[in-house]
């Protein structure tokens, strides 16, 4: 339900530039040049203020809102030891009944943070499976007769690419375009039958 209104807005903004907005045009599955912003038109590097702006409900999208509290809680573990939490957990129930769904799972997976500085949002909370299997409820344990897979979820990002200003085709210093696209974005883990016996 959390993921209902932020999903239905980035649809709406992907209509929206694709059909109002020229400079967006261009991507993939649309017609058209994209605007090449020079060095200077782009603050730090960044996205154009107005293409940013329209994309300011972003932070209701899981993958977004999630960033800030997975950051704070790596800072915490900075000075840790590695934690087991990349290993397939043993389930028990007494430990996880107030844990968040992710830990209380059969299929239970963690949440890292990708980085990319050519996409808008740059950085976005990717869901990692713990298990290759299933945790069978009655042991606690991981069984092979279930497969943990990946739910992935669309995500509408802006997308920069270097570009050129003068039409010899080369790459202008500092000069980059921006177009719409959709990534897919794993936000969780399930149990599936295994394909094979």
């Amino acid at each position: 339900h959390q993921l209902l209104p932020g999903l239905l807005f980035l649809t709406w903004l992907h209509a929206c530039l694709a059909h109002h907005d020229p400079f967006l045009r261009g991507h993939p599955h649309t017609h058209g040049t994209p605007h090449c912003y020079s060095a200077e038109e782009l603050p730090l590097g960044q996205a154009p203020p107005h293409l940013l702006a329209r994309g300011a409900k972003w932070g209701q999208a899981l993958p977004v809102a999630l960033v800030s509290s997975l950051e704070a809680a790596g800072h915490r573990r900075r000075h840790e030891r590695p934690s087991a939490a990349t290993q397939c957990p043993v389930l028990r129930p007494e430990e996880v009944l107030e844990a968040d769904t992710h830990q209380r799972s059969i299929s239970p997976w963690r949440y890292r943070v990708d980085t990319d500085e050519d996409r808008y949002p740059q950085k976005l909370a990717f869901a990692e499976c713990l298990c290759r299997g299933c945790i069978d409820p009655r042991t606690g344990r991981e069984t092979a007769a279930l497969n943990s897979v990946r739910l992935l979820q669309s995500l509408l990002v802006l997308r920069r690419r270097p570009c050129s200003r003068d039409g010899s085709g080369l790459p202008t210093p500092g000069a980059f375009a921006f177009h719409t696209e959709f990534i897919r974005v794993p936000v969780g883990c399930t149990c599936v039958l295994p394909r094979s016996v």
